[in-house]
């Protein structure tokens, strides 16, 4: 054996024993995300709340709870997370959206949400449906929906 099968051998290990590590950490994270969502499934309230504003925006610019940001890593603290201000009962405050309601979310209305601390998990309107927005079609499927209309 020459020295290049030798390299692509080890190469070959290493590569294998990154993806075997890889696997084993994703599925303790993933396991992690179950947990701790079945928490908060176990903590969600049913509130109406009355959205006043909607904005992505870095954790510490949302006007969130010290405590918040002390368990936040510091890593994450910089990204832009999806924030809502709501006001529930006579109070104001911040909370933290789910990036898939975010866009469902409508300004200056009345809906009910489920909440489960400061966070959003799910909405729904409180005397009508919300409206669902249509996502964008990218150039090449406008081009084919025009060539199928012309058929």
């Amino acid at each position: 054996m020459n020295n290049l099968t030798i390299a692509l051998i080890i190469i070959a290990v290493i590569v294998v024993a990154v993806f075997v590590a890889l696997y084993f950490v994703g599925k303790k994270l993933q396991k992690k995300q179950e947990e701790s969502e079945a928490q908060m499934k176990a903590a969600a309230q049913t509130v109406s709340l009355l959205v006043i504003d909607k904005k992505k925006m870095k954790l510490k610019d949302a006007n969130l709870p010290k405590i918040v940001l002390e368990q936040t890593p510091k890593y994450m603290r910089g990204s832009k997370v999806p924030i809502v201000k709501a006001k529930i009962g006579p109070k104001v405050m911040s909370l933290i959206c789910d990036a898939k309601v975010f866009d469902i979310i409508p300004v200056k209305k009345e809906v009910k949400a489920v909440v489960s601390g400061i966070y959003i998990m799910n909405v729904r309107g409180l005397r009508s449906n919300l409206e669902t927005k249509k996502e964008k079609q990218g150039f090449f499927k406008k081009l084919g929906s025009k060539f199928k209309k012309d058929k």
